[in-house]
């Protein structure tokens, strides 16, 4: 089965659901196949990178509004093993990122790319929209750092991630994390293993029978 997860690299629920979807797998007998595939929370530019607590202030409604949503989704995430430090992350636009990912998934590492990139960005303080900081995750995951700099560095990539962000959006995808199971089948947000594992097992029962 064909697993696709709509996500953005710099959504906290995304890398929740993520390592759900990691649990659930655990415990699922059956193969699967798991895309990336990219999504923009906002893809207005951020010429110069500022605290994420400080953009997320501005877009939600002050200071303490944004360090309590910071602080509901840091105790949800410890509780499946993730360290979320959002006094160090930076905002970020992920558009580089989802290029990079791209060409991670022609040399069979999308998904070391990926976990990386959320790492960086949400326990490293790393600003993943930097084309320095991109190249250094690209080669601590085992790509060759010429052919990811000359990749970022170029047009290659660009207008394929476009036309996947319009494609996301003209099926109807709008939030993330949304999974899509043999290519037809939604689960929208970061849900708990036990109901991820439930639709994996349903869709394959389904699929079977078709």
């Amino acid at each position: 089965m064909e697993i696709e997860i709509y996500a953005d690299v710099v959504c906290p629920w995304c890398y929740i659901g993520k390592r759900r979807l990691e649990q659930a797998l655990a415990s699922y007998d059956g193969e699967v196949t798991v895309r990336y595939r990219p999504f923009q929370l906002d893809p207005t530019p951020v010429t110069t990178p500022q605290p994420l607590l400080d953009a997320l202030a501005a877009k939600f409604g002050g200071r303490q509004r944004a360090e309590s949503m910071a602080g509901q989704v840091t105790g949800v995430a410890a509780e499946v093993g993730l360290t979320l430090n959002f006094d160090r992350a930076v905002s970020a636009n992920t558009f580089d990122a989802h290029r990079l990912v791209r060409f991670a998934d022609a040399h069979g590492r999308a998904g070391e790319l990926v976990e990386a990139l959320y790492r960086a960005h949400f326990t490293d303080g790393v600003d993943v929209g930097s084309p320095e900081e991109l190249v250094k995750l690209a080669t601590s995951v085992g790509l060759d750092e010429t052919e990811a700099r000359d990749h970022l560095a170029s047009n290659a990539g660009r207008r394929e991630v476009a036309a996947d962000l319009a494609a996301a959006h003209q099926l109807g995808v709008t939030s993330v994390p949304t999974f899509v199971l043999a290519g037809k089948y939604g689960v929208t947000g970061a849900q708990e293993p036990e109901t991820l594992l439930a639709a994996l097992t349903e869709v394959a029962q389904r699929e079977s029978t078709n």
